[in-house]
């Protein structure tokens, strides 16, 4: 392993996190050979308590030299090979906070522990054989799941669902494999193969490999989520809508224009998918040195955002300030939200429909939908919800009932899998001599291995497990 990722020795971490007077609760984690005895030279507990594994004790974390009272504390002692890094682990349950727990990490790093690398002690549980490198995977996306599907779908990756069957494909390819590698080796004592045949189960495998390769941008969609963009002139109710949709005073709301001078941002949840909403300056022409500031940063948010919400005032009409923040966001996904509808007539409604863009009067792109709603009363967020439901689902990203979702690394492991598999019929086809077939076929065993870990470099192993934070 590269030197960031040695797995030599006694590790230490903070396992929760550390928020300056929040937190009832802060645990140090201590995984190797010399974990236990770390913990009894750190932990009094008083009584007859007894030391053996998969036991919470009670008592004191005092320092070892000076027995200056540390921490009033719980230890949770897990021996090899019955934990989490199959190690022998310790953990100790101190009290939440910044104080408390960095005091006691830095007692285990004076008394022969090491500070944990990013990810390490998920790194000693795959080296060690208790995951594959698909449910190392799971478990940081369960860590950083945003909404409840998003978990649900890394839950599925750490119980093996996206494991086993990238285990049965490769399982598959080296069957056929060993079918070539035999008539190589035995040509004369066998009978020749069928190229059809071989061909059929290839085409089998990489039907399979199209299937999982659908679920990329499912698994993106519930990682990442959706990032909405709020625009329009100033004063449309951009803030109010917000506010609405967030059930939360979030932004700033009066009759003065120009009030939101920054992007102001909200996390929600719609119909099980994370949804960033950012809600922008309004954009106009300004000689206000920090308004122009305010309204730049509206357009770079607009053009970085997978949905535009172009928010109009109902009761002033589409105005020529309208139409040009349109053909600036127009190539964008877009939905048009026609605000303040409580303050128009009836009559008023239909001019204003008649005067909004559409594909027959317009060159341009029209928006995907049009949705009124009235922000300050709270009218129509639930309608826009649906309309952006539905535009993902035109999209075809659908997060609902889904079982399990690739990431970006498996995605590329499982494409080169596919691109081999590929050759291999290209290779048949063509009549290339049996060696050529293998040639390929080994490329996609490898490349499905890459996927849970039986074959795996350095490198790989780096870039995944520098992502976690360093408790896990």
């Amino acid at each position: 392993m590269s030197e960031v990722f040695a797995t030599t020795g006694t590790i230490a971490a903070i396992a929760t996190a550390v928020v300056p007077q929040q937190g009832s609760v802060g645990i140090v984690r201590v995984s190797g050979s010399q974990a236990m005895a770390l913990a009894q030279t750190l932990f009094h507990a008083p009584g007859q308590q007894v030391w053996e594994s998969h036991r919470i004790l009670y008592g004191y974390i005092r320092h070892p030299q000076t027995q200056q009272l540390v921490d009033e504390a719980l230890l949770l002692l897990m021996k090899a090979p019955r934990s989490y890094t199959r190690e022998d682990v310790v953990e100790f349950h101190c009290h939440g906070g910044i104080m408390a727990v960095q005091q006691v990490l830095q007692l285990c790093l004076e008394n022969g522990a090491r500070l944990a690398q990013p990810g390490e002690f998920t790194l000693r549980a795959f080296l060690n054989g208790r995951l594959d490198l698909t449910q190392a995977e799971g478990i940081a996306d369960l860590v950083g799941a945003k909404s409840p599907q998003a978990a649900q779908s890394a839950l599925a990756g750490l119980q093996g669902k996206l494991a086993h069957p990238i285990r049965q494909l490769r399982a598959n390819c080296l069957d056929i494999l060993a079918e070539i590698e035999a008539r190589i080796d035995f040509e004369e004592d066998l009978p020749p193969l069928d190229d059809k045949v071989i061909i059929s189960e290839i085409e089998k495998i990489a039907a399979e490999i199209t299937r999982l390769l659908e679920t990329k941008d499912k698994g993106e969609l519930l990682r990442t989520g959706l990032k909405v963009a709020i625009v329009g002139r100033p004063n449309v109710g951009k803030s109010s809508l917000l506010n609405a949709w967030s059930r939360s005073d979030r932004a700033i709301v009066t009759d003065l224009p120009g009030t939101t001078r920054d992007v102001v941002e909200s996390q929600l949840v719609v119909g099980g998918i994370p949804v960033q909403v950012l809600d922008t300056a309004g954009i106009r022409e300004t000689t206000d040195q920090v308004e122009k500031i305010g309204v730049e940063r509206s357009r770079r948010a607009a053009n970085a955002a997978d949905l535009v919400l172009l928010t109009i005032d109902a009761s002033a009409g589409w105005t020529e300030g309208d139409r040009e923040i349109y053909e600036q966001v127009q190539h964008r996904p877009l939905i048009l939200v026609i605000n303040k509808i409580d303050l128009v007539e009836e009559s008023e409604r239909k001019t204003l429909q008649s005067q909004i863009p559409n594909r027959s009067t317009e060159r341009s792109r029209s928006p995907k939908s049009k949705i009124v709603t009235a922000a300050a009363q709270n009218q129509g967020i639930d309608a826009l919800e649906t309309a952006i439901l539905e535009l993902v689902k035109a999209e075809k990203v659908q997060a609902a009932d889904l079982d399990l979702a690739i990431n970006q690394r498996q995605a590329a492991a499982l494409t080169q899998a596919k691109i081999y598999l590929e050759q291999v019929q290209t290779t048949i086809t063509e009549q290339f001599p049996l060696d050529f077939w293998t040639i390929d076929l080994r490329g996609a065993i490898q490349a499905l291995g890459e996927i849970t870990g039986e074959e795996v470099t350095e490198s790989v192993l780096d870039i995944i497990f520098s992502k976690f934070c360093i408790g896990k």
